[in-house]
């Protein structure tokens, strides 16, 4: 903890050390940045950099019934999952609307990891199986998580592994710790930037160790700030920015695909999902925005006259200009219609564009 009582990272007195500045989010330290935003945003794009996600909540789920039981609050099938393989999707109320998302890890012998924003999912559990033979016990603490995203991501870690990077596919893990800089981590092919991509878990005692030994093989550490960029001309969603608990839907949030309504897994909100999918009522898209300044986060936007949408996620980016997320009515959704953004006080000219503005096939991430 910190004097103010924000959780601070393991990893926290190393970053300080490389000049980086911090800022508390719900409770927890996140690291800014490093000194430069834009030299971070750079490496992630063309290089290799990393990235502290010690604050996403990570559960081992053990048990007979451990698949069944987080099925029932997960909306992407897990009755085909290979041990090793990750799976992403929404968890959502009796209405269907967002409670959180986040990944689950099929590990042998009925164990799994479940990674979410919010720490609420033992309780989450108790309450929508109760007579489930499942534990979940709240593992964040113990598995600090350090991402490595960039084109250069799986050259630079292969100097440090004899494990094979290149037999590992997109969104499958190692179930069992490899090496990488002599330290044993969990090892997945995943990320939140849109670019080829590993996350790293070692012991909380080994992390500073491999945080060390990535920056000397030349992985840059980079903060929130550039990832923010990132992942919004990736069309990735954050909890608290482009949802909140109860207020959307995944399909007004693009995760249509992670919404297993035609398969037999039983999740809450299936039914009513099912009835919002034949017509969703909005679209996520991405906005191109005329003019060098950003909306701000949740302003409205705009067509003949009446709000037809939210920008949920705005920034600036080196590389397409003023965008932003946004949660937009099915009618104007189509790209290449023109909307307006609400930029202070004027209405400013802006265009729909495909959800990643950066990669629309996510070809990068599966190179």
């Amino acid at each position: 903890m910190s004097e103010s009582g924000s959780i601070r990272s393991v990893l926290y007195e190393a970053q300080r050390r490389q000049g980086g500045t911090f800022d508390d989010f719900d409770g927890w330290t996140w690291t800014l940045d490093l000194g430069d935003t834009l030299g971070e945003y750079e490496a992630m794009r063309s290089g290799s950099a990393m990235w502290d996600v010690y604050a996403l909540a990570k559960w081992e789920v053990t048990g007979p019934d451990a698949r069944s039981a987080i099925q029932r609050l997960f909306t992407n099938d897990l009755s085909a999952q290979a041990v090793g393989q990750v799976k992403y999707g929404a968890f959502v109320d009796d209405s269907g609307a967002m409670v959180d998302d986040g990944t689950v890890y099929r590990l042998p012998d009925d164990r799994y990891f479940v990674f979410t924003n919010r720490h609420h999912l033992d309780a989450e559990l108790a309450l929508r199986v109760p007579d489930a033979s499942v534990r979940a016990v709240d593992r964040t603490h113990e598995m600090p998580l350090v991402s490595v995203q960039g084109p250069r991501s799986r050259e630079t870690l292969q100097t440090l592994t004899t494990t094979d990077l290149g037999e590992l596919g997109y969104f499958r893990f190692s179930p069992r710790r490899v090496h990488v800089a002599g330290v044993p981590v969990w090892l997945s092919r995943t990320g939140f930037s849109g670019e080829l991509g590993f996350e790293l878990i070692p012991a909380r005692e080994d992390a500073e160790t491999l945080w060390s030994a990535l920056a000397a093989a030349g992985v840059r550490p980079i903060g929130f700030n550039a990832v923010e960029i990132a992942r919004i001309e990736a069309g990735l969603v954050v909890h608290d920015f482009d949802y909140s608990v109860g207020e959307r839907t995944p399909f007004d949030i693009g995760l249509d695909r992670v919404v297993a309504l035609s398969s037999a897994a039983d999740f809450v909100g299936k039914e009513a999902l099912s009835a919002i999918a034949a017509h969703p009522p909005n679209r996520f898209r991405t906005l191109r925005i005329d003019g060098a300044t950003a909306p701000e986060y949740g302003s409205d936007v705009f067509c003949d006259g009446a709000v037809v949408g939210t920008v949920t996620s705005p920034t600036i980016s080196p590389r397409y200009g003023t965008i932003g997320l946004a949660v937009l009515r099915t009618d104007v959704a189509e790209r290449g219609t023109e909307v307006t953004a609400t930029v202070g006080d004027e209405q400013v000219r802006a265009v729909v564009e495909p959800l990643s503005i950066h990669d629309p096939d996510k070809r990068r991430p599966r190179a």
